[in-house]
Order: structure tokens, then C-alpha cells, then sequence
């Protein structure tokens, strides 16, 4: 009866594991589409400034896109350890299974998992550096005088009632 409840034991761990490290994945993948998805209005609006000849404003333009570049790098490096620290999970889980049949497969499993951790660490870290700059694209942008003259052309937004 001990032995069950010790693999029992054995097999949840890597399986909540597996779980929370979906869940991280999720919320990287998430934060990875809002990036795009400013850079490519970033990246048009270069395109529109430049096509205007405002090269004070592409050049402003420019920078933001280098800034949220950088950005994206840090979550496809956080994503990248967070996928290889579930596929590590994922393996440990499959070697508990034949742990079972051979004892050698349990000592593996153990190991695989704490690679998987370390690169879930490594995952969280480069996930803390990219929300420490997360606003700096911004903050950025609110202190370049260079938006402020992009701003000055267009009427002011209005409000429905």
C-alpha cells in the first residue's frame, strides 16, 4: 500500500507541474501577441511617416520598434524555456511509467524534471525582465516630443453620449 501511494505521489508532481507550466506558456503566449501586435503598428506607421517624408517621426518610430524588438526577444526567450521546461515535465512523467519496469528509468525522470525546473526558473526570470521594461515603450513614447508633434495634427478625441 505504501509503494502505491509513493507513485501516485511520483506521477501527481510532474503532472501539476505539467499544468502550471501550460498555464505560464499561456499567459507568455498572450503577452507575446500584444507585442506583435503594437510592433506591427509600429512598423506601419514608420512605413506611413516615411512614405510622407517625415523623417523626424520615422526615426521616432524607429526607436519605439528597437525598444518592443527587444521586448519580444525576452518572451521568445521566456516561451522557448517554458516549452522546453513542459516537454521535460512531459518526459519525466513517460519515465516514471517505466520506472515501474526498470529502476534506472525513475533515476532518469528525476533528473529530466530538475532540468525541467531549472528551465522553468530561467523562464520566469526572463519573464520578470520583460514586464520590469514593459512600460518603457510607453513612457517612452509620452516623453518624445517627436509623438507630441504627431499628436498636434489630429482633431481631439471626442466623446459619445
Amino acid at each position: 500500500m505504501i509503494d502505491i501511494a509513493r507513485l501516485f505521489q511520483a506521477f501527481v508532481a510532474p503532472a501539476i507541474f505539467v499544468s502550471a507550466t501550460a498555464l505560464l506558456i499561456l499567459s507568455i503566449n498572450v503577452r507575446l501577441m500584444g507585442i506583435v501586435s503594437r510592433l506591427r503598428q509600429f512598423v506601419q506607421a514608420k512605413y506611413e511617416a516615411e512614405k510622407k517624408g517625415l523623417t523626424n517621426e520615422a526615426e521616432a518610430y524607429q526607436r519605439q520598434i528597437e525598444s518592443v524588438e527587444h521586448r519580444a526577444e525576452l518572451i521568445r526567450k521566456c516561451f522557448l524555456s517554458a516549452l522546453i521546461s513542459l516537454a521535460g515535465a512531459i518526459a519525466s512523467c513517460l519515465l516514471l511509467g517505466l520506472g515501474i519496469l526498470f529502476w534506472q528509468a525513475a533515476v532518469v525522470a528525476a533528473a529530466v524534471l530538475a532540468v525541467g525546473l531549472v528551465f522553468l526558473l530561467l523562464s520566469v526570470f526572463h519573464y520578470i525582465r520583460e514586464i520590469r521594461i514593459a512600460l518603457s515603450s510607453a513612457r517612452d513614447e509620452a516623453r518624445d516630443l517627436r509623438f507630441l508633434d504627431l499628436r498636434s495634427g489630429q482633431d481631439p478625441p471626442t466623446t459619445a453620449m
